[in-house]
């Protein structure tokens, strides 16, 4: 028979390896809620890699998980803001600047239409409240993240017939960013069907 020590050792080496292979560790609820969420989102891979590292507080619901997608978008929102206004300054041709100056107006109303949308979703009645005012909450949340994704889509119309590098790299930042904004209105989406309810985890 294996000394006790060795015993222990084995107990605890399993049950690792369980939490591991079965998703029952310290994180698996935001985990599970994560994944089974992004399931069916416009763009699923994207979906998953950035809730899964994202730095706030853990999501134990739909709701938080709505909030957290249009935090993420919000933040590349602004770093997208951020390097448009650079490229601005810099740009020469005409034609470009005009497409960047554009962009850098549809950024700025895409970066506030969403801290718009946060703002609902933080005080959001998802309990204790009427169907009507929850339902009222949630249009805006909705109009508001549409916009968002309306004025990403709209700074990208602006460089059609401009080619050369800063067209490559607007593309790339606002196609990011528009790609974590449907992400997050489908999320939105998501939490007015359940009415804000906590998500239910089978095992």
């Amino acid at each position: 028979m294996a000394p006790p020590q060795k015993l222990f050792l084995a107990a605890i080496v399993s049950a690792v390896i369980v939490a591991a292979t079965t998703g029952h560790g310290p994180n698996s609820t935001a985990e599970d809620i994560v994944h089974s969420s992004c399931v069916h989102a416009s763009y699923p891979s994207l979906c998953v890699r950035t809730l899964s590292t994202y730095s706030g507080p853990t999501i134990t619901n739909q709701r938080e998980l709505a909030q957290a997608a249009v935090k993420i978008s919000l933040s590349h929102a602004q770093a997208a803001a951020k390097k448009l206004a650079a490229v601005r300054e810099t740009v020469g041709k005409k034609r470009v600047k005009a497409a960047v100056v554009d962009c850098v107006e549809m950024i700025g109303d895409s970066v506030a239409d969403l801290s718009r949308t946060l703002g609902v979703l933080k005080h959001l009645h998802v309990s204790g409240g009427s169907a009507n005012e929850f339902r009222w909450q949630m249009s805006n949340a909705q109009t508001w993240a549409s916009a968002a994704l309306t004025d990403d889509d709209t700074c990208l119309d602006g460089f059609k017939g401009v080619e050369g590098k800063v067209k490559t790299d607007v593309k790339q930042w606002m196609t990011k960013v528009a790609r974590v904004t449907s992400n997050a209105l489908y999320m939105i989406n998501q939490l007015d069907e359940s009415r804000g309810k906590p998500h239910v985890v089978r095992s």
